[in-house]
């Protein structure tokens, strides 16, 4: 298979370019400074998202885009980034449907990130990929941002996309941030650590983009553990991996004080279930959150 990824540079995009090079798949990526790309095994072409189109030439003949690029939302809200958030996904899928409609021999797939974001605060509410719109800006931006990758199925490509949760990796990702202070002995929950937080391991969340790939299906799926935890329980497991105590919990408050609108990110409770995926046959490797940490940081 020939794909094309965009974010291919990114904690999950490389984890995607070496799981499908493996296996003799051919494999390009767009950057916006292409020269930067040091696998010789990997195609690169210049893209700048918000920029426009990207070059039909980068497109023609290849059989699936997977689209995973966006500014990262773990930073301090300005009305800039929230600009850059918004755009990087709704104005990049879009102008990438566009260039889509004028390519020759057109892919036939394509995977699209969205977020568990789409749902908003939940509180207990079981949510899956049945369940509607939550409310808030990063709401408002995965519908926007899911809409605009649905006009690929128009063109008649089978369209898959991803609400991607809090993911679990070595070298990046969500723990980037997490592990020094739990390391240091000084982690704790945040706010009253009551909230649901889905996660995934990202060997699962790879995987769950190649099935996507490899599989004849279509629509929304819900890229999040089987077994959801609460903040508390997972600051438990990572205090009991790591052997370290986490007795500072971190006041929402401060939360604001530090990340501003952010903040309501990280204290929403959204308790997703992967039904889709699991009704398509996907399993997880890593579904109980000890094992996943195991093997990421024990």
């Amino acid at each position: 298979m020939k794909c094309i990824i965009s974010g291919g540079s990114g904690f999950i995009g490389r984890k995607l370019v070496d799981s499908l090079l493996k296996d003799d798949h051919y494999v390009s990526v767009w950057s916006r400074n292409p020269g930067e790309e040091t696998r010789s095994a990997v195609g690169s072409f210049y893209w700048d998202t918000v920029g426009g189109e990207p070059a039909e030439e980068s497109l023609n003949d290849f059989d699936a885009v997977i689209h995973l690029a966006g500014e990262p939302v773990a930073q301090r809200w300005s009305d800039e980034v929230k600009k850059r958030i918004r755009d990087t996904r709704v104005l990049g899928t879009r102008h990438l449907v566009s260039a889509l409609g004028k390519v020759r021999h057109r892919p036939s797939i394509l995977v699209c990130a969205s977020a568990v974001g789409y749902y908003g605060d939940r509180g207990e509410e079981i949510l899956t990929e049945q369940s509607g719109q939550g409310r808030g800006f990063l709401a408002d931006v995965c519908r926007e941002w899911e809409q605009e990758a649905d006009g690929a199925a128009v063109l008649g490509m089978r369209v898959v996309k991803i609400r991607i949760s809090v993911v679990l990796g070595k070298d990046g990702g969500a723990l980037k941030q997490m592990l020094p202070p739990f390391r240091a002995g000084v982690g704790g929950k945040l706010g009253s650590g009551k909230q649901w937080m889905p996660w995934i391991h990202v060997n699962d969340l790879v995987g769950l983009l190649r099935f996507a790939l490899e599989h004849e299906i279509a629509g929304v799926f819900n890229g999040a553990s089987p077994e959801p935890v609460t903040n508390a329980k997972f600051t438990e497991a990572m205090s009991g991996v790591l052997h370290r105590p986490a007795i500072f919990p971190v006041p929402g408050l401060a939360l604001k004080l530090l990340f501003g609108e952010m903040a309501q990110v990280m204290l929403s409770s959204e308790r997703v279930l992967p039904k889709a995926a699991e009704a398509a046959g996907f399993k997880f490797t890593f579904p109980e959150i000890r094992a996943a940490l195991r093997d990421v940081v024990g």
